[in-house]
C-alpha cells in the first residue's frame, strides 16, 4: 500500500525491483516452455499492483533476453484478476475435468 501511495518513495523503489526481477525470472520461464500462447500472470500480487506494472520495469526486463528477445516480444502478457482462479480449477480437477475445454 506505501508504495502505491508515494511513487518516490523507499517503498515505491523496492516495489520497481522487485517487478523488473519478477519480469526477468517469468521472461526466463516464457522462453523455456516457449510460451507463444502467452504468458498470464495469476494470483493477488499481480492484480493488486496493475496500476503500476505497466510503468514499472517489469516488460522490459521479460523482453530483455539478448539474442532470444525477439521470440519473447511476441509473447503476449496477461494477468488475470480473478481471485478465485484457483479454487476454479482446482473444482473442475475435483470434478474430473481434465480442461475448461473438455
Amino acid at each position: 500500500a506505501l508504495a502505491l501511495a508515494d511513487a518516490n518513495g523507499v517503498e515505491r523503489r523496492s516495489l520497481d525491483l522487485f517487478l523488473a526481477a519478477y519480469g526477468a525470472f517469468a521472461g526466463d520461464m516464457a522462453l523455456a516452455c516457449l510460451a507463444r500462447g502467452g504468458v498470464f500472470l495469476a494470483g493477488g500480487i499481480a492484480a493488486r499492483l496493475l496500476p503500476v506494472l505497466a510503468q514499472s520495469g517489469f516488460l522490459a526486463a521479460f523482453n530483455a533476453k539478448a539474442e532470444h528477445t525477439g521470440i519473447a516480444v511476441r509473447m503476449p502478457v496477461h494477468i488475470t484478476t480473478d481471485v478465485l482462479l484457483g479454487l476454479r480449477g482446482a473444482l473442475l480437477l475435483a470434478a474430473g475435468k481434465k480442461s475448461v475445454l473438455a
